[in-house]
């Protein structure tokens, strides 16, 4: 790929100095652009005749680009993230992030790190689904998209959390799903000292250890509480006589405070996840979550109820104790983008059809095609702040209002097959076919929006 255009060139060198060898970093680049420009199926050779190298005999050295070079996912993860934050949030210190896990659904006997489990998409309270597949962990950047009006969810890091079967077969130490999580949001700490970072996620991190986890590496969790959990006061200042207590008094639980007439509840207004602004009854705290054998964890508590009653009380719990209320809500709202980012990766990054089965493989190309989706959004907005309209696709029967993903990947396919002829490095044929610039113009969109 030699001669692509200026900002595509200042969107992707960034990364050149983690790969060791000019040959390997030359070959990583076809990929990366073939992966955005190929409908359907991510696989190497797919990507190879999509860059017109359907010819290349030495083809497998593609595919060991990704299964024997040496060159690490988290320093391109790193270098990602600096991008995005010099270019979303140049002057801001608060960095929100959301996290969530995710089935990339595959079969094999090779696959070393597969395991069953429960598939979230397919299964219901009332109907369990299981699945084969691999299970990722993904911490993703939350941004305002101003040209979408509404903030996206842009992948970070991800990292494979393998099974508890996979640990005992070999003789490990199996780490659980919160484990792996508390390392990654530690070694993302690490890269941003200076930051304050916060973290978004379900319920399912909503344990004592884990959060005492993040407390300690210096990162502030946003999470459920559930309405039965025991909370306490502050404990007392050390009298000198034994052991330091952990908490004092039991504090009334947040399932009494529902239907205590007493309690003081505020009426505010917040984005609720349609966008819409929906009224909303809250009451908040300070506590401390214990269970016995484990440490103390110092929260701020949201309850939260709907005056129309159209969904069910619920609790939030954020480990800064100073954080605003209604700041701590409208942030949990927010981590609904990681869903809409996983299936935008599934419906136009092709997530779960790549087909490798090395572990070297398998653990690069799933980070590698979810980061891709950060930087086609990078260089869209690049894009549109050079004055390139970000328009949304319509027709007669759907008025579309906002662009989304779709139409951030078909301009960055326009302009990446605008220059296609330079990604060839064979002499251009002398024989010329006049296509009419409308029929031209519908094969590129058709091409652009390809699933």
């Amino acid at each position: 790929m030699p001669n692509p255009m200026p900002i595509i060139i200042n969107a992707i060198e960034p990364f050149a100095p983690h790969f060791c060898q000019e040959r390997t970093w030359e070959k990583a680049k076809t990929l990366v652009i073939g992966a955005i420009l190929t409908p359907g199926k991510r696989v190497v050779t797919a990507i190879l005749r999509t860059m017109g190298l359907q010819g290349e005999r030495t083809f497998n050295q593609y595919h060991h680009v990704l299964s024997r070079a040496v060159w690490s996912p988290l320093d391109l993860a790193r270098t990602l993230l600096q991008m995005l934050i010099a270019l979303f949030f140049a002057d801001e210190n608060t960095l929100v992030f959301g996290i969530d896990e995710t089935i990339e659904r595959r079969w094999g006997q090779k696959i070393a790190t597969r395991g069953i489990y429960r598939d979230p998409v397919r299964s219901s309270h009332s109907h369990f689904v299981k699945t084969s597949g691999l299970r990722w962990i993904s911490v993703m950047l939350l941004t305002p998209i101003s040209w979408a009006h509404r903030i996206w969810a842009l992948p970070i890091m991800t990292v494979l959390a393998p099974s508890q079967r996979y640990y005992e077969q070999r003789g490990r130490q199996h780490k659980t799903l919160l484990e792996r999580a508390l390392q990654a949001l530690t070694v993302l700490k690490s890269w941003l000292p200076h930051h304050r970072v916060v973290v978004v996620g379900d319920n399912s991190y909503s344990a004592i250890d884990f959060l005492h986890g993040c407390q300690q590496a210096d990162v502030t969790f946003i999470t459920r509480l559930r309405l039965d959990a025991a909370i306490y006061d502050p404990a007392p200042p050390y009298s000198g006589k034994g052991r330091p207590r952990k908490k004092g008094a039991k504090q009334t639980k947040l399932a009494q405070r529902l239907v205590d007439e007493n309690t003081l509840w505020q009426t505010r207004e917040v984005t609720w996840y349609d966008g819409k602004t929906r009224t909303i009854q809250m009451t908040s705290g300070t506590c401390i979550w214990f269970h016995y054998g484990k440490p103390a964890v110092p929260i701020r508590w949201v309850l939260i109820r709907d005056p129309q009653e159209d969904f069910e009380p619920l609790a939030l719990l954020s480990t800064c104790q100073t954080d605003d209320p209604l700041w701590i809500i409208q942030t949990f709202i927010s981590r609904w983008c990681v869903e809409v980012t996983f299936e935008e990766a599934r419906r136009h990054l092709g997530l779960e059809t790549q087909r490798q089965w090395s572990d070297n493989a398998i653990a690069r190309t799933t980070p590698i095609l979810l980061g891709l989706f950060s930087w086609v959004t990078l260089v869209t907005e690049q894009l549109h702040r050079a004055g390139h309209p970000i328009a949304p696709r319509q027709s007669a029967w759907y008025r579309k209002t906002q662009p989304t993903f779709s139409d951030a990947i078909a301009t960055v396919r326009q302009l990446l097959w605008q220059t296609h002829p330079t990604f060839l490095t064979s002499p251009p044929k002398p024989d010329i076919l006049k296509i009419p610039r409308a029929y031209f113009d519908t094969l590129i969109q058709t091409l652009c929006y390809a699933v």
